[in-house]
Parts: C-alpha cells; sequence; structure tokens
C-alpha cells in the first residue's frame, strides 16, 4: 500500500489558461513543482488520483502557480478546486543531514535537555531565515521553538523526540 505524501491544496483557478492557485504544504516548493514533475490530484469523491505533470510554476503574491501538461484551459482545471496535491512515498528523496521533512518533525516530542517534557510539535512555520516549530505545550499553551543550532540539540526522528535547549524566555 503506497503511502501518500500532502505538498498543497489547489485553493482556485488563476487566469484563463489552465493555471491552478496552490496553497503549498511543501517545504521544497522549487524541487516539487518543477517542470516534468509528477504531481497526484485527489479529489474528494474521486475513486482513484489523478496523475499530472507540471508544464510550468511560478509564485504569485502567496501562492504557487502551477499549469499541468494537456490543462491549458481554465474549464479543464475548474474541477481541480479544493482538490489535495500529493507525492508517493517513493517520490520523496534524500536529505542532507540535518535536514527533515515536515512529516518527520510534526507529533515529535519536545523535551529539553534536562529530560523536562515540553510537549508536541503540530505545526511548522517557514517565516524566513529559519524555520519555527509550533508545540502544544503540556499547559495548552503554544510555544514557538526556532530551528537553529542554539536551541534545538538533537532530533530523532526514529524515537520521535526533538531535545532543546532552551533560551532564556522561550518557554515563559
Amino acid at each position: 500500500m503506497e503511502k501518500w505524501f500532502n505538498v498543497g491544496k489547489i485553493v482556485n483557478t488563476h487566469g484563463i489558461r489552465g493555471e491552478v492557485r496552490v496553497i503549498s504544504r511543501t517545504d521544497f516548493a522549487e524541487e516539487r513543482y518543477k517542470k516534468g514533475n509528477t504531481l497526484y490530484i485527489f479529489m474528494e469523491n474521486a475513486p482513484q488520483p489523478i496523475e499530472v505533470t507540471v508544464k510550468s510554476h511560478r509564485v504569485h503574491k502567496s501562492f504557487d502557480l502551477l499549469a499541468f501538461e494537456g490543462y491549458d484551459n481554465i474549464n479543464l482545471v475548474e474541477k481541480f478546486k479544493g482538490a489535495l496535491l500529493k507525492v508517493p512515498e517513493s517520490q520523496l528523496g534524500e536529505l542532507e543531514e540535518g535536514e527533515y521533512y515536515f512529516h518527520q518533525i510534526i507529533g515529535c516530542t519536545v523535551v529539553t535537555e534536562g529530560g523536562e517534557t515540553i510537549g508536541t510539535v503540530k505545526e511548522i512555520l517557514t517565516p524566513g531565515a529559519n524555520d519555527v516549530w509550533v508545540v502544544k505545550g503540556n499547559n495548552g499553551k503554544e510555544i514557538l521553538i526556532p530551528y537553529i543550532a542554539d536551541v534545538v540539540i538533537d532530533v530523532n526522528v526514529k524515537e520521535k523526540t526533538i531535545t532543546i535547549r532552551p533560551m532564556e524566555g522561550l518557554l515563559e
């Protein structure tokens, strides 16, 4: 049974030439949406995903705009609104040491180097220079952990644990 990973959601069409507006959920948009790559469109009531090949990709405002080969007008892509774009696990590439896929980090338990459990990573923000991991604290409060070497000491994706050295004020 193939495992699928969400890389984006088609939220609308763009123009009349078949482009779709995507809210990206991938940490490697340039690579994932490269011309010639295969993506799979999962529509709510469709029995099978629709395989598509990326014809073009560009960024417009906060969206990724994609066009697919063979879908060159708005009427052909209108039905994709609300659908998810996914890739099979076999398309996930090898990463450099210290790089992780979002799905490997989300769900990890965060502990301090002293052994205190802080909470669980529930989301990853990508605001700029470094990612920020949103941790749902044991008290229900959200804690923002910057993914920088000074704070994140160890990531063990097999054990689903992340060890941090909290900076002053981080856990307050």
